[in-house]
């Protein structure tokens, strides 16, 4: 389906469902927000990733926190759908800010069972490992995108998640990824005690050979 949207570009991945808050102080975008909360119209973030806008998220806004006297706006947002940029209008005719017409993509939570334990439990081991695991607590009905924030991925690999429309290749993708992160934490965790020993006796323990 396709829908024309005020665009908001950021260096910056949203997720479905994921609660941001902005800071407006450009003139652009604080004219693209009033008409926003003026309408009741979502806008979107397409991520300015690999120095390109391929694809983002529509986000509504759910609260005008703060409005300041030369017009700056602290707005509380949830991004609801993830979108392919289709056209890009910079700026609007008329307008300040951008805007373009963007195809929404399916969100399909085809959920593979086998691989939702695998995740989980790399999950676990993720966070003990970080001694993160009274801080963070996993679900059994845990899912990609309210993770993907916390788990350490790059900017280029939250953009390579978002653009999954199956939650099975979602999940795929996070399993890779932590099954390459974990070693690396325990490798990290054994060199910063080697640290922390250098110029004590050290006990080994005996080779049975």
């Amino acid at each position: 389906m396709e829908s024309y949207l005020r665009l908001f570009p950021l260096n910056l991945v949203a997720f479905p469902g994921e609660e941001l808050n902005l800071h407006i102080f450009e003139d652009r975008y604080k004219q693209l927000i009033e008409e926003c909360l003026t309408q009741q119209i979502p806008f979107g973030i397409p991520s300015y990733v690999h120095a390109k806008l391929e694809f983002g998220s529509e986000v509504k806004i759910t609260q005008l926190v703060g409005k300041y006297e030369d017009g700056r706006l602290d707005i509380s947002t949830e991004a609801t759908r993830v979108f392919k940029v289709k056209s890009f209008e910079n700026p609007v005719k008329g307008k300040l800010y951008a805007g373009g017409e963007v195809e929404f993509q399916d969100n399909i939570y085809d959920i593979d069972f086998s691989s939702q334990l695998e995740m989980i439990e790399l999950l676990k081991e993720f966070y003990v490992t970080l001694n993160l695991e009274d801080e963070i607590r996993i679900t059994d009905d845990v899912t990609s995108f309210p993770i993907a924030h916390k788990i350490g991925l790059s900017l280029e690999e939250e953009y390579e998640l978002l653009k999954l429309s199956l939650e099975s290749e979602r999940q795929t993708f996070i399993i890779g990824h932590l099954k390459k992160a974990i070693p690396l934490l325990h490798e990290i965790e054994r060199t910063k005690q080697l640290i922390q020993m250098n110029g004590h006796f050290k006990h080994f323990d005996k080779l049975d050979f």
